[in-house]
Protein backbone atom coordinates (compact mmCIF):
# COMPACT_ATOMS: atom_id res chain seq x y z
CA UNK A 1 0.00 0.00 0.00
CA UNK A 2 1.31 3.70 -0.87
CA UNK A 3 2.36 5.47 1.92
CA UNK A 4 2.96 9.51 2.05
CA UNK A 5 4.56 11.92 3.97
CA UNK A 6 3.11 15.50 4.84
CA UNK A 7 4.51 18.19 1.99
CA UNK A 8 5.79 21.61 2.30
CA UNK A 9 5.33 24.77 -0.10
CA UNK A 10 9.10 23.95 -2.04
CA UNK A 11 11.65 21.76 -3.19
CA UNK A 12 13.23 23.03 -5.83
CA UNK A 13 13.91 26.61 -6.60
CA UNK A 14 12.74 28.37 -10.03
CA UNK A 15 15.29 29.81 -12.77
CA UNK A 16 14.02 33.24 -13.79
CA UNK A 17 14.11 32.30 -17.64
CA UNK A 18 11.29 31.00 -19.11
CA UNK A 19 7.48 31.85 -18.57
CA UNK A 20 5.27 30.26 -16.63
CA UNK A 21 3.55 27.07 -16.95
CA UNK A 22 0.44 25.15 -15.64
CA UNK A 23 2.71 22.05 -15.01
CA UNK A 24 6.12 20.81 -15.78
CA UNK A 25 6.80 17.27 -16.07
CA UNK A 26 10.30 15.84 -14.20
CA UNK A 27 11.89 13.25 -16.65
CA UNK A 28 12.57 10.53 -14.90
CA UNK A 29 10.40 7.40 -14.29
CA UNK A 30 10.34 7.54 -10.80
CA UNK A 31 9.90 10.90 -9.80
CA UNK A 32 6.57 12.94 -9.94
CA UNK A 33 6.27 16.66 -9.30
CA UNK A 34 3.04 18.52 -9.43
CA UNK A 35 3.02 22.52 -9.07
CA UNK A 36 0.78 25.15 -9.90
CA UNK A 37 3.45 27.80 -10.58
CA UNK A 38 6.39 27.80 -12.80
CA UNK A 39 9.25 25.55 -11.84
CA UNK A 40 8.64 25.38 -8.10
CA UNK A 41 6.80 21.99 -7.44
CA UNK A 42 4.60 21.62 -4.20
CA UNK A 43 6.30 18.46 -3.58
CA UNK A 44 8.36 15.20 -5.24
CA UNK A 45 6.81 12.37 -5.24
CA UNK A 46 9.40 8.81 -5.32
CA UNK A 47 7.93 5.65 -5.78
CA UNK A 48 10.04 2.89 -5.76
CA UNK A 49 8.68 -1.40 -5.51
CA UNK A 50 4.97 -0.20 -5.00
CA UNK A 51 5.35 2.54 -2.49
CA UNK A 52 5.57 6.19 -2.75
CA UNK A 53 7.27 8.99 -0.45
CA UNK A 54 6.74 12.83 -0.59
CA UNK A 55 9.39 14.85 -0.04
CA UNK A 56 8.80 18.47 1.34
CA UNK A 57 11.38 21.44 1.56
CA UNK A 58 14.17 21.45 3.73
CA UNK A 59 13.68 23.28 7.03
CA UNK A 60 16.51 26.13 6.11
CA UNK A 61 19.25 26.27 9.47
CA UNK A 62 19.86 29.08 11.17
CA UNK A 63 22.96 30.42 11.56
CA UNK A 64 25.18 28.60 14.29
CA UNK A 65 22.98 25.95 14.50
CA UNK A 66 25.57 23.62 12.92
CA UNK A 67 23.09 22.02 10.30
CA UNK A 68 24.54 21.55 6.83
CA UNK A 69 20.99 21.69 4.94
CA UNK A 70 21.85 25.30 3.31
CA UNK A 71 24.79 25.67 0.94
CA UNK A 72 28.06 26.28 2.81
CA UNK A 73 31.01 28.22 1.22
CA UNK A 74 31.31 26.54 -1.98
CA UNK A 75 34.53 27.58 -4.64
CA UNK A 76 35.55 26.36 -7.81
CA UNK A 77 38.54 27.08 -9.52
CA UNK A 78 39.93 26.16 -12.81
CA UNK A 79 40.16 27.00 -16.51
CA UNK A 80 36.95 27.95 -18.29
CA UNK A 81 35.27 27.32 -21.42
CA UNK A 82 33.46 29.33 -23.10
CA UNK A 83 30.32 29.34 -25.42
CA UNK A 84 27.13 32.17 -26.79
CA UNK A 85 23.86 31.30 -26.96
CA UNK A 86 21.11 28.70 -27.43
CA UNK A 87 23.91 25.78 -26.88
CA UNK A 88 21.47 22.83 -26.77
CA UNK A 89 21.91 19.37 -25.45
CA UNK A 90 22.17 17.85 -29.30
CA UNK A 91 25.92 20.12 -29.17
CA UNK A 92 26.45 19.26 -25.32
CA UNK A 93 25.54 15.57 -26.20
CA UNK A 94 24.84 14.44 -29.40
CA UNK A 95 21.67 12.01 -29.61
CA UNK A 96 23.71 8.82 -30.85
CA UNK A 97 26.24 9.29 -28.20
CA UNK A 98 23.39 9.25 -25.74
CA UNK A 99 21.76 5.74 -26.52
CA UNK A 100 22.41 3.97 -22.75
CA UNK A 101 22.58 6.05 -19.09
CA UNK A 102 25.56 5.40 -17.57
CA UNK A 103 25.17 2.56 -14.77
CA UNK A 104 28.77 2.41 -13.85
CA UNK A 105 32.04 3.58 -14.34
CA UNK A 106 33.18 2.65 -17.85
CA UNK A 107 29.68 3.85 -19.61
CA UNK A 108 30.10 7.33 -17.16
CA UNK A 109 33.70 7.24 -18.88
CA UNK A 110 32.26 6.69 -22.66
CA UNK A 111 29.60 9.44 -21.87
CA UNK A 112 32.31 11.77 -20.53
CA UNK A 113 34.76 11.55 -23.51
CA UNK A 114 31.88 12.96 -26.14
CA UNK A 115 30.76 16.15 -23.80
CA UNK A 116 30.19 19.55 -25.72
CA UNK A 117 31.52 17.08 -28.98
CA UNK A 118 28.19 18.27 -31.01
CA UNK A 119 29.74 22.00 -30.90
CA UNK A 120 29.82 23.46 -34.59
CA UNK A 121 33.06 22.89 -36.41
CA UNK A 122 33.78 26.94 -36.15
CA UNK A 123 34.40 25.49 -32.24
CA UNK A 124 38.45 24.65 -33.06
CA UNK A 125 39.04 24.29 -29.11
CA UNK A 126 37.80 21.09 -28.00
CA UNK A 127 36.24 20.65 -24.56
CA UNK A 128 37.57 16.95 -24.22
CA UNK A 129 40.28 16.40 -26.49
CA UNK A 130 40.20 13.12 -28.53
CA UNK A 131 41.20 10.04 -26.81
CA UNK A 132 40.52 11.82 -23.56
CA UNK A 133 37.88 11.30 -20.80
CA UNK A 134 38.20 14.37 -18.72
CA UNK A 135 38.44 18.03 -19.44
CA UNK A 136 41.11 20.16 -18.39
CA UNK A 137 37.96 22.94 -18.13
CA UNK A 138 36.04 22.55 -14.91
CA UNK A 139 34.04 25.67 -15.66
CA UNK A 140 31.76 26.18 -18.23
CA UNK A 141 30.57 30.01 -19.56
CA UNK A 142 27.66 30.42 -21.55
CA UNK A 143 25.31 33.15 -22.63
CA UNK A 144 20.98 32.81 -23.02
CA UNK A 145 19.02 29.65 -23.52
CA UNK A 146 21.63 27.06 -22.27
CA UNK A 147 20.87 23.32 -22.68
CA UNK A 148 17.74 24.30 -24.56
CA UNK A 149 16.24 21.17 -26.77
CA UNK A 150 15.24 17.51 -25.60
CA UNK A 151 15.04 16.87 -21.90
CA UNK A 152 17.75 14.11 -22.07
CA UNK A 153 19.29 13.95 -18.29
CA UNK A 154 22.46 12.79 -20.24
CA UNK A 155 23.97 16.66 -20.65
CA UNK A 156 24.35 17.41 -16.95
CA UNK A 157 25.52 13.85 -16.79
CA UNK A 158 28.16 13.62 -19.69
CA UNK A 159 29.65 17.60 -18.31
CA UNK A 160 29.64 16.35 -14.75
CA UNK A 161 31.45 13.24 -15.83
CA UNK A 162 34.09 14.63 -18.20
CA UNK A 163 35.26 17.04 -14.81
CA UNK A 164 32.76 20.39 -14.89
CA UNK A 165 32.06 21.74 -11.87
CA UNK A 166 29.46 24.48 -12.91
CA UNK A 167 27.94 26.13 -15.68
CA UNK A 168 27.25 30.39 -15.94
CA UNK A 169 25.03 31.40 -17.99
CA UNK A 170 22.99 34.06 -18.53
CA UNK A 171 19.59 31.84 -18.71
CA UNK A 172 18.52 28.19 -18.92
CA UNK A 173 16.45 25.90 -20.68
CA UNK A 174 14.30 24.73 -17.68
CA UNK A 175 14.62 21.23 -18.59
CA UNK A 176 18.40 21.27 -17.76
CA UNK A 177 17.95 23.39 -15.45
CA UNK A 178 15.73 20.85 -13.53
CA UNK A 179 17.95 18.29 -14.94
CA UNK A 180 21.39 19.53 -12.92
CA UNK A 181 19.24 19.69 -9.93
CA UNK A 182 18.01 16.17 -10.24
CA UNK A 183 21.49 14.66 -11.19
CA UNK A 184 23.78 16.94 -8.62
CA UNK A 185 26.12 17.02 -11.46
CA UNK A 186 27.33 20.51 -11.95
CA UNK A 187 25.94 23.69 -10.68
CA UNK A 188 23.95 25.47 -13.36
CA UNK A 189 24.67 29.52 -11.75
CA UNK A 190 22.99 32.76 -13.26
CA UNK A 191 24.77 35.62 -14.00
CA UNK A 192 23.31 39.25 -13.79
CA UNK A 193 25.43 40.88 -16.81
CA UNK A 194 26.76 38.91 -20.20
CA UNK A 195 30.06 36.91 -18.53
CA UNK A 196 30.43 35.10 -21.60
CA UNK A 197 31.05 38.29 -24.23
CA UNK A 198 34.27 39.21 -21.06
CA UNK A 199 36.06 35.96 -20.85
CA UNK A 200 37.95 33.54 -23.02
CA UNK A 201 38.51 29.89 -23.28
CA UNK A 202 41.22 29.31 -21.02
CA UNK A 203 40.87 31.84 -18.79
CA UNK A 204 41.61 31.32 -14.71
CA UNK A 205 38.26 31.62 -12.63
CA UNK A 206 37.26 30.99 -9.81
CA UNK A 207 33.61 31.02 -8.32
CA UNK A 208 32.65 31.58 -5.00
CA UNK A 209 29.43 30.18 -3.80
CA UNK A 210 26.73 31.76 -0.50
CA UNK A 211 23.46 30.95 -0.03
CA UNK A 212 23.21 35.08 -0.80
CA UNK A 213 24.56 34.66 -4.17
CA UNK A 214 28.14 33.90 -5.74
CA UNK A 215 30.91 36.09 -7.07
CA UNK A 216 32.91 35.01 -10.28
CA UNK A 217 36.58 36.23 -10.78
CA UNK A 218 38.60 36.26 -13.62
CA UNK A 219 41.96 36.18 -12.66
CA UNK A 220 43.50 36.31 -15.96
CA UNK A 221 41.50 39.72 -16.75
CA UNK A 222 41.44 40.83 -13.31
CA UNK A 223 37.15 41.16 -13.53
CA UNK A 224 34.53 40.02 -11.31
CA UNK A 225 30.87 39.10 -11.71
CA UNK A 226 28.05 38.81 -9.29
CA UNK A 227 25.96 35.75 -9.83
CA UNK A 228 22.57 34.93 -8.83
CA UNK A 229 21.48 33.00 -5.72
CA UNK A 230 21.28 29.44 -6.80
CA UNK A 231 18.25 28.98 -3.31
CA UNK A 232 17.17 25.77 -2.18
CA UNK A 233 18.89 23.35 -5.36
CA UNK A 234 22.75 24.60 -3.70
CA UNK A 235 22.04 21.72 -0.97
CA UNK A 236 20.35 19.72 -2.92
CA UNK A 237 23.12 19.67 -5.79
CA UNK A 238 25.53 19.53 -3.03
CA UNK A 239 24.48 16.43 -2.04
CA UNK A 240 24.50 14.74 -5.08
CA UNK A 241 20.92 14.69 -6.18
CA UNK A 242 17.86 14.71 -5.53
CA UNK A 243 18.18 10.93 -3.87
CA UNK A 244 21.07 11.21 -2.42
CA UNK A 245 19.71 14.50 -0.79
CA UNK A 246 16.42 12.83 0.24
CA UNK A 247 18.64 10.30 2.22
CA UNK A 248 20.88 12.59 3.75
CA UNK A 249 17.84 14.59 5.35
CA UNK A 250 16.06 11.52 5.96
CA UNK A 251 12.96 11.38 3.81
CA UNK A 252 13.69 7.90 2.06
CA UNK A 253 16.38 5.04 3.54
CA UNK A 254 19.75 4.90 2.88
CA UNK A 255 21.09 1.29 1.30
CA UNK A 256 22.07 -0.80 3.51
CA UNK A 257 25.09 -1.72 3.88
CA UNK A 258 25.70 -5.71 3.85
Amino acid sequence: MASSLPTLSRALPSSSSKPPSPLVPFPSPSLKITTSTPFIPSSISLSSRGASFAIPRATPASHGSGSDETLAKTTFHGLCFVLKDNIDTDQIIPADKATIFPSNQQERDEIASNALSGLPDFHTTRFVEPGEIKSKYSIIISGENFGCGSSREHAPVCLGAAGAKAVVAQTYARIFFRNSVATGEVFPLESEVRVCDECTTGDTVTIELRDSGGLLTNHTTGKQYKLKAIGDAGPVIDAGGIFAYARKVGMIPSPSVA
